[in-house]
């Protein structure tokens, strides 16, 4: 790891001009991190994305709209140029996401020291998020962690990750805002390692609700095991006069995923989509009578929240934030009960009752998730921060 000198000289010959503090009058600068999010700024780059990049994506657009703003995204090696400019965003490359985080993190560094922002905020727990909390603790900035899955808040991750459990912990200790996505996993927070958060809801861009013919089953995700993919498959065996459509994307070291595609090939009523672009999948949540999801657990899953914008009524095998499904009657959750399962994709393929699922659904979304409310807490946020 380098520990260059902290000074404006250093920082110009990096392609950064000014001193690093706040003026005043001087726009907020704020960087984003997480690697793997540049395919959304650039759709022609092909890899792997989640959740926590959609979200942070969404919030760095967004933010960059306001000229009190300033926003940087420190994102992995693609290819691109050192910076560029997308969407009012300044994005900062910095190491190779195929290739070893740990002997690349000096490039990762080099990234945070040109972005030369007041506050940094990242999100998913990573060696990234150990070396983002170290750089400003250093360099005196303020830093944001945003969880990204339940399993960083009930001990799950720490217990799988002895080592990196209590690096990423020491990490989001010395963050001066801990967001979490609901409230339970704030309350796990608080009771696992002591830590308060607030709660800050995944954003999205609203538009007006599409009238589209409703004729698929909708999964999509990527290949990892907590997705639990092979129980779509099984769904769809069991209804074979249903059309089913899965979009799965291979997760990072999945070795299995070959074999998937295999398996879904043998399933008649089922169309399988390895891949689909950010920016054109919403087609698919406009045309489905109800999104399916197998997940074991997740924080707050972003394709929930594209299934309620989209007026899609939601079917969970096992995950309901908050109960979010039942207070809203959003959906359904088996809680776990596979039969049960069953039995409630039916009764939402009912058309009354997908109906009123759907639009209660959208109202949740508009409510709750529209990223023009979402957004003017992050500046209120940012704001605080650095004028305290």
């Amino acid at each position: 790891m380098i520990n260059l000198p902290d000074n404006t000289a250093t920082l110009k010959t990096m392609g950064v001009t000014g001193p690093m503090t706040d003026e005043a009058g001087q726009p907020i600068r704020v960087c984003f991190i997480i690697l793997r999010a540049y395919t959304l700024f650039n759709p022609d780059v092909k890899d792997v994305i989640g959740g926590a990049e959609v979200d942070l994506y969404l919030l760095a657009t967004e933010l960059a709209k306001d000229k009190k703003f300033e926003v940087r995204f420190v994102v992995g090696d693609y290819g691109q140029k050192q910076t560029e400019v997308r969407e009012n965003v300044t994005i900062i490359k910095s190491v190779d996401v195929s290739k070893n985080l740990f002997l690349g993190s000096w490039r990762i560094w080099r990234a945070l020291r040109r972005a030369n922002a007041h506050i940094y905020a990242g999100e998913a727990f990573s060696l990234s998020t150990f070396l983002q909390a170290l750089f400003c603790k250093i360099h005196k900035r303020k830093y944001i962690y945003r969880t990204a899955h339940s399993n960083e808040c009930d001990g799950t991750y720490i217990r799988k990750h002895p080592f990196r459990g209590k690096a990423v912990i020491w990490a989001i200790r010395t963050a001066c805002e801990v967001l979490t996505q609901n409230y339970t996993d704030a309350q796990n927070l608080l009771k696992t390692v002591n830590i308060h958060s607030e709660v800050f809801r995944n954003g999205c861009r609203l538009k007006p609700l599409q009238k589209t013919a409703r004729d698929i089953i909708l999964w999509t995700g990527r290949s990892g095991p907590l997705k639990k993919p092979y129980l779509f498959l099984d769904i769809a065996r069991q209804m074979p006069e249903l059309s089913f459509t899965m979009i799965c994307q291979r997760n990072v070291g999945d070795m299995k995923y070959d074999s998937l595609v295999k398996e879904a090939g043998k399933v008649d009523n089922l169309q399988f989509i390895r891949r689909v672009r950010y920016d054109e999948i919403e087609k698919y949540f406009e045309r489905a009578k109800v999104f399916v999801s197998t997940s074991e657990a997740e924080g707050f899953p972003n394709v929930f929240i594209q299934a309620s914008k989209c007026g899609t009524p939601i079917l969970s095998l096992n995950v309901n934030p908050d109960g979010f499904l039942d207070k809203y009657e959003c959906g359904m959750c088996a809680n776990g009960d596979w039969e049960l399962f069953v039995d409630k994709l039916k009764k939402i393929l009912v058309r009354e009752t997908a109906h009123k699922l759907g639009n209660n659904a959208r109202k949740y979304a508009e409510e709750f998730h529209d990223i023009n409310k979402i957004i003017k807490k992050y500046k209120k946020c940012f704001t605080q921060i650095v004028h305290n």
